[in-house]
């Protein structure tokens, strides 16, 4: 192994994985629900913005459709 190694040489590419990256974003959830995702995180060791991901990936995954029923106002 080199004690040290010269990258001006180097060609640069685009990380091949940049479209699989997490992408920031701000959104506002109830205290109830980031307290249920909390308390499983502690349950799972799992930190609870991961948790979440998790499943909204899975709702993605599964085609799930949220039911709004309950907003339809009674004739």
């Amino acid at each position: 192994m080199k004690a040290e190694y010269d990258f001006s040489k180097m060609k640069s590419r685009k990380n091949p994985y940049a479209s699989k990256l997490k992408k920031s974003v701000t959104i506002r959830l109830g205290e109830d629900v980031i307290d249920y995702f909390k308390e499983m995180a502690d349950e799972t060791g799992i930190p609870y913005q991961s948790l979440i991901n998790l499943y909204l990936r899975d709702c993605v995954a599964q085609h799930r459709e949220i039911d709004l029923s309950w907003q339809k106002k009674a004739p």
